[in-house]
């Protein structure tokens, strides 16, 4: 708190480096000019002539872009004077392995890389620990500011009943392709291109996949739990929240006290909801006594028609236009805006079609498979692919539509640091 009053008397340049500079990586950009004491010292892309250009469309001058170092390899600038990393790829292996190295080198890291985070991030959190550095979630991330309103809450002794966002989903969605996309999305290919959005990548948000990464990253810092079956984005509005997303016995939808789940801004018709939170987050409250529940009443609170929950939440996410917002408290306050402390949720892959054996998966957002929020007890004990290991998995045997994939069922290029990690969090669940 009160990092904008720090920052004043801070005396240095805050020096960072941008592993990825894609569409959150751009947003950021676009609010340098007015951030003060931060420096960007190199951007890490494969495609660096691609990366500059992002740069100025986001409004960096040619001197300034002039100024920064660009390289396509990680390990050629761990020894520079950089003292926080983005890792903004949005690849779960390439992730993992570039957090190691970074925390491995004794650096600070900010996780816009949700997929690495859920995959592996309970290792990545340790292993930061271990190295006395900071591993944190990316501010701007819907994830991070869902944390932001259970750790309010929490600090003022109110117990959590649930907490998520909104989004626009439809069941049919899950089966949506980077070639039907943008008409799910709702917007034209024309407009996405001009843009600069990734159909693959935006994909993932119709399908699903990316609400129960996001999901899953929220359990897993917050000890929440997933929602029996998979997320089932019941759609609500604002004004609904308190009196939807509570227990089944108290006349809700949710499962149980205490999990995470995601609202739907369509309903089944595919109609637009009135006051849908489609791009905002949300957390519900439980009053701990009756004196706490006139409380609710006394002061306009929005609750369930019992008046024992109350919900709150925040209509939008500015996404990478946020992102200071984390480097400024690692670097100011030396904390993370969110990190994950345990392991109780994964995401597992599900066919989205019949699949023929020796066919290529191809991840989040693709043709091939859909990901499906799980507690991880089940993902562990079932032999679940986990669907940031499912990029580039060869099938073995046929698949039937709607089945989950298990790892046996594939043949999957093992990252060392990958292995590594997952077999640390097995343990660590089976303890």
């Amino acid at each position: 708190m009160y990092l904008h009053s720090k920052l004043e008397d801070y005396k240095d340049n805050i020096n960072i480096a941008f592993i990825g500079c894609g569409k959150f990586i751009s947003m950021f950009l676009s609010q340098y000019n007015q951030l003060k004491k931060i420096k960007i010292d190199t951007i890490i892309d494969l495609d660096i002539e691609r990366a500059k250009s992002n740069c100025i469309k986001s409004g960096l001058k040619k001197e300034t872009v002039e100024k920064i170092n660009f390289v396509n390899s990680l390990d050629s600038i761990l020894n520079r004077n950089i003292e926080i990393f983005i890792e903004a790829t949005g690849n779960p292996v390439a992730g993992t392995q570039h957090a190691c190295k970074v925390i491995q080198a004794k650096k600070d890291i900010i996780m816009v890389n949700v997929e690495a985070d859920v995959l592996c991030g309970k290792y990545l959190s340790d292993l930061a620990k271990e190295n006395n550095v900071i591993y944190s979630m990316a501010y701007g991330d819907q994830p991070s500011l869902i944390l932001e309103q259970i750790e309010w809450a929490r600090l003022n002794g109110f117990f959590v009943t649930c907490a998520g966002k909104g989004t626009k989903y439809h069941p049919s969605f899950e089966y949506s392709t980077p070639e039907s996309v943008w008409n799910n999305y709702g917007m034209t290919a024309e407009q996405a291109k001009k843009a600069g959005m990734n159909p693959k990548m935006f994909n993932s948000f119709v399908t699903g996949d990316k609400s129960s990464i996001e999901m899953a990253a929220v359990a897993n810092a917050s000890g929440l739990e997933c929602p029996v079956n998979g997320l089932t984005y019941p759609p609500v509005g604002v004004y609904d929240i308190a009196n939807k997303l509570i227990p089944k016995d108290k006349g809700g939808h949710i499962d149980h006290e205490g999990q995470v789940e995601v609202i739907s801004s369509i309903d089944r018709k595919k109609i637009q909801i009135e006051n849908d939170l489609r791009w905002g987050v949300y957390i519900v409250l439980r009053a701990q006594n009756n004196y706490v529940k006139n409380c609710f009443k006394e002061y306009g609170m929005v609750t369930d028609n019992s008046g024992e929950y109350s919900a709150i939440w925040r209509p939008y996410h500015y996404v990478g236009l946020e992102l200071a917002q984390s480097i400024y408290s690692i670097a100011l306050d030396r904390k993370p805006t969110g990190y994950t402390k345990f392991f109780n949720a994964d995401v597992v892959s599900v066919a989205k079609k019949d699949l023929a054996s020796g066919e290529i998966l191809d991840g989040e957002g693709g043709f091939a498979a859909r990901g499906r929020l799980t507690a991880s007890k089940d993902s562990i004990g079932g032999n679940f692919l986990p669907l940031g290991l499912s990029d580039g998995a060869k099938t073995k045997k046929s698949i039937k539509k709607d089945e989950f994939i298990k790892i046996d069922d594939v043949e999957i290029n093992w990252k060392q640091e990958v292995l590594k990690a997952r077999e640390y969090q097995t343990k660590i669940l089976n303890k």
